[in-house]
């Protein structure tokens, strides 16, 4: 199987089987992302402790490739530092904002080069970044809103 086949099928298992989908009963802050080109609205809701993120949930409905990259960046910011979060974040929306033909590495983007090949679809890229840019408005304290791709 080539590796682009088998990130289909990483793809496609996270968008079946996403991981940490629920409203948890305790969290310390949410807020609403919105995709109104393609429906896309999902609910994130994050734990911390301290300065660390200690669990990232969220819920709601979208296509797979939202639902997919969601539950993706929920297992990615477990544990990691605010700072460490954000860096992760930004890196991932600056791979997203790249060319198709641009070679990445990646090896070193781990899980998120399973989300590689949406550069493909441009109209799918609001897709995938907007579980990333919800919980990175989570981070930098705008709770307030609903923060939309549009």
């Amino acid at each position: 199987m080539s590796s682009r086949g088998l990130y289909e099928k990483i793809l496609l298992d996270h968008a079946k089987n996403p991981r940490n989908f629920k409203v948890p009963e305790v969290f310390d802050v949410k807020l609403e992302g919105f995709n109104p080109l393609c429906g896309d609205q999902f609910t994130f809701y994050l734990v911390f402790d301290g300065d660390s993120i200690e669990q990232v949930y969220f819920h709601g409905n979208g296509c797979a490739v939202s639902k997919a990259s969601a539950s993706i960046l929920t297992t990615l910011l477990e544990g990691k530092s605010k700072r460490e979060a954000l860096n992760i974040i930004e890196s991932f929306i600056k791979i997203m904002k790249t060319s198709p033909n641009e070679k990445i590495d990646e090896d070193k983007l781990g899980k998120m080069a399973v989300l590689v090949g949406v550069r493909e679809f441009p109209v799918r890229i609001k897709c995938a970044t907007l579980p990333w840019h919800t919980v990175e408005k989570i981070i930098q304290g705008e709770t307030h809103s609903v923060v939309s791709t549009e």
